[in-house]
């Protein structure tokens, strides 16, 4: 007899995170003790929102970089060392690898928004497919496990990483539904929503990213691993077959050239993407700041409003330390001002010769920066730090090959 499974109580609205620095490392140190074997023991249980003790949390800090990955690994490090805490150090380094990976192949990320921009249309144009999808994103689809998870996910802006892996996989090999689709309905939605992780780890699932190889989500691991809250036994499906694509061609050499900016006018930039710019040794003398608080698009539908605000929140926090450290006032656009035409204003106010910023990662912040450099006949600078130019040269191919480098980046950095 197949087991019914209950519908899950409604998941409860969260306190909204703190975007800020003492926040995430109040959170670092509450995990610290837990990175070792107990991670590894308990990191794949899945027990429902608000209790997500087997997993650090640290994600939506880390994606803005309000925590960095050598804060996160040198504090492991330090607690457990290297043999106690290899499943979290892994962890650590696999966002580092789809960034890295992403950055070797921008023909991915451009593929990705045009198959997107399509998706959207066929959306208006095929009622079926409008009706299976909003089943999907509203948590109708009467699968119990994947319903509570998109409730999850919309209620709280946050997944467990292994009911991201389930609810992919049933998106794609279950409901039928393009992948694509479902990648944005992730990355509008969760705090932590990157445009290189969430973007490789759909195409890992359908089998794009290790060609050939495809996740199936399986009744008995979402019943194990969720404490028998799911038993989906007869509702999934039973085989993923690997979803194709067209070749993505040769992949691009990573550049980290700095040039010498000595005796011109240079202002910093700060984006969602790097939120610790005061953190960053270095760097020229400088002229002004900027602060591009306002939200960027990440696709054509709406972006969760907590998402916005934590984003926004998180470079003003950088704001903020920046005029500290730096002793210079911050421009911020005006009220009713695109950033864009503010970041013009700005450049021009300073008569600078330069704008400067941390790395741009593939994805809508880059875009929407560029442009605006551009339009504005504007130069920019993007600076790498030391950790992204240590891993991501060794992101070519398979995890595997930075998996086996991780102890020499390890040294490398200084982490132990």
């Amino acid at each position: 007899m197949t087991p019914v499974a209950l519908t899950p109580p409604r998941p409860r609205e969260p306190d909204a995170p703190a975007a800020t620095y003492d926040h995430a490392f109040q959170r670092l140190e509450a995990f610290l003790p837990l990175a070792g074997k107990t991670y590894a023991q308990k990191r794949n249980f899945d027990f429902g929102a608000g209790k997500h003790n087997g997993v650090s949390g640290l994600s939506p800090w880390l994606r803005h970089r309000l925590l960095l990955e050598t804060d996160v690994l040198k504090g492991v490090l330090a607690r457990h060392g290297f043999n106690a805490a290899e499943k979290f150090v892994q962890e650590v380094f696999w966002r580092g690898y789809f960034k890295g990976w992403l950055e070797h192949r921008p023909e991915v990320w451009k593929r990705y928004r045009s198959n997107l921009v399509g998706q959207l249309q066929a959306l208006e144009r095929d009622a079926n497919l409008a009706k299976r999808y909003d089943e999907a994103v509203q948590g109708q689809t009467g699968i119990a496990c994947f319903d509570a998870w998109a409730e999850e996910l919309v209620h709280t802006n946050y997944l467990h990483n292994h009911a991201r892996m389930w609810f992919a996989s049933i998106w794609i090999f279950t409901l039928k539904l393009p992948w694509e689709l479902g990648a944005d309905f992730f990355l509008r939605n969760l705090l932590d929503g990157d445009p290189a992780s969430n973007t490789c780890s759909w195409r890992w699932v359908g089998g794009l990213h290790t060609v050939g190889k495809t996740y199936l989500a399986r009744p008995s691991n979402i019943e194990d691993y969720t404490g028998g809250r799911f038993q989906p036994a007869g509702q999934l499906a039973i085989d993923a077959v690997p979803l194709i694509e067209p070749d993505l061609g040769a992949r691009v050499p990573l550049s980290f050239d700095n040039p010498d900016l000595a005796g011109q006018r240079v202002g910093l930039l700060m984006t969602v993407e790097d939120c610790a710019v005061h953190r960053i040794d270095g760097l020229p003398r400088l002229h002004g700041l900027f602060a591009w608080n306002q939200p960027i698009a990440r696709s054509l539908k709406p972006t969760a409003p907590a998402v916005d605000a934590f984003g926004c929140a998180a470079v003003d926090q950088a704001a903020q330390a920046a005029e500290v450290h730096f002793d210079l006032s911050c421009t911020r656009p005006e009220v009713d001002e695109q950033a864009a035409d503010a970041l013009s204003r700005w450049a021009a106010d300073q008569r600078l010769d330069c704008i400067l910023t941390p790395k741009l990662p593939q994805g809508p912040t880059r875009r929407a920066v560029l442009s605006a450099v551009s339009e504005n006949g504007l130069s920019c600078v993007e600076l790498a730090r030391d950790y992204d130019q240590a891993v991501w040269p060794h992101a070519k191919a398979g995890f595997f090959g930075l998996k086996k480098k991780i102890p020499s980046v390890i040294a490398e950095l200084g982490l132990l």
